[in-house]
């Protein structure tokens, strides 16, 4: 079983009841700091060493997270439980997706030759949000063989106004009017 799939059900179970409680946003927060309190390899070793007792564990991280609701502490507790702390990160990104979505927020991929700077982040977002309707937070990656252009991955759409794939459909075109 993958990670991935283990932290998505934990985040779905978390998100739903953070709906279910009008505290989506809240709770995000929350996740923020536990990730910002644990999330160190060594702390999550200590954590997951069966040779430390499960009360020992436990009043540590009340300590550590006194301010978080019962709730998140023990989506905690049942991680440290099950031997699956290191999901956490996975939980913690699979649920803000899951937020954010519910929020109207939408996250693309974009691809580009260089990085993009905050400015044209800003102008590709606009664009992109005009042809979806939503919000979009662009996580962006350089990839010199886009040569220009971008490529953009927003859920299940893709966006492809790279040089590349330009060139590669003029090219198909010619063929075609030659045949």
């Amino acid at each position: 079983m993958s990670y991935t799939s283990s932290g998505k059900r934990y985040a779905q179970a978390f998100f739903e009841l953070a709906i279910e409680r009008g505290q989506l946003d809240n709770w995000r927060d929350e996740l923020y700091e536990v990730e910002g309190v644990l999330l160190t390899k060594e702390l999550i070793g200590l954590l997951e060493n069966p040779k430390l007792p499960f009360n020992g564990k436990k009043i540590f991280i009340m300590e550590k997270l006194s301010k978080i609701n019962t709730l998140t502490q023990n989506l905690i507790f049942v991680l440290l439980i099950r031997g699956k702390l290191k999901i956490l990160e996975d939980v913690c990104k699979q649920y803000n997706l899951m937020a954010d979505k519910y929020s109207g927020i939408a996250h693309a991929d974009v691809i580009t030759a260089l990085p993009l700077s905050d400015e044209e982040k800003h102008g590709l977002s606009h664009r992109l949000e005009e042809i979806t309707g939503k919000q979009i937070i662009i996580d962006n990656r350089a990839d010199p063989t886009i040569v220009g252009g971008f490529r953009a991955r927003i859920g299940d759409m893709l966006i492809d106004g790279s040089v590349r794939y330009r060139l590669e459909s003029l090219k198909r075109r010619l063929r075609q009017v030659g045949d």
